[in-house]
């Protein structure tokens, strides 16, 4: 490919540019940000990604394809669409047994809530030891230890990590469902209800939480501030 005099790679055809994007997105397990697109393919340089994604849906749409992609955890991934999930869920029917326990997902939601977090706090709210629970999030990579409170014994603070945001399929933590909302989503939708079941929605309830909702945008703009100077930190 021919490049510019300052080493700019010269533009390519809008249908070079969705293949290029298209393999590499079918071929991850993850979500690939803009940034990771263009180091793996640097003839995507001059692509605006997002233009070139919503090409894709379209011509998927189009084509009556059983996927698009979807913006997910800062990221672009390809996703079934939902009226064919049952067929995939049957193929994968084993690995539905390593789904999350109701107790896991309790937990999991007082520490997208809350966050960040101290285990105690956590017993707190719960009532209940979750030794066991925190490892098995801490195992699937869905929590991470972000620091020390500056409390007695400097306990280790919990909060979520971008595989959370992959694993229930939101762009960021403002995509959470705000607390007052949820009642609503749940009789909305019986695949959430299927999921998750009624006792997960009763214990991160804003009387259980203990929590308003400008907390919930605080924390969750203050932890989303944290994670971009991090990342910001890392080496490109």
């Amino acid at each position: 490919m021919e490049a510019s005099e300052n080493n700019i790679p010269a533009e390519i055809p809008e249908s070079q540019a969705a293949a290029i994007l298209e393999a590499l997105l079918f071929s991850s397990e993850e979500p690939l940000a803009a940034s990771r697109l263009r180091e793996f393919a640097p003839e995507l340089a001059t692509t605006d990604i997002k233009k070139a994604v919503q090409a894709l849906n379209e011509w998927y749409r189009e084509s009556g394809r059983a996927f698009q992609v979807e913006e997910v955890a800062g990221g672009f991934q390809m996703f079934t669409l939902p009226q064919y999930a049952e067929y995939v869920e049957r193929m994968y029917a084993k690995r539905q047994q390593n789904r999350l326990s109701p107790k896991a997902l309790e937990t999991l939601a007082i520490v997208a809530y809350k966050q960040p977090i101290t285990r105690l706090e956590i017993e707190e709210i719960r009532g209940v030891n979750v030794d066991g629970v925190m490892k098995t999030l801490l195992s699937r990579n869905l929590i991470t230890i972000s620091g020390t409170a500056s409390t007695p014994g400097n306990p280790f603070i919990y909060k979520t990590t971008r595989k959370f945001l992959e694993y229930f399929g939101l762009k960021s933590l403002k995509d959470l469902p705000r607390l007052k909302e949820l009642d609503e989503i749940v009789e909305a939708d019986s695949e959430i209800q299927e999921k998750f079941g009624e006792a997960f929605f009763k214990e991160i309830a804003p009387e259980i939480l203990g929590m308003k909702e400008n907390e919930l945008s605080e924390n969750n703009e203050v932890d989303e501030t944290n994670e971009n100077e991090q990342d910001a930190e890392k080496p490109t």
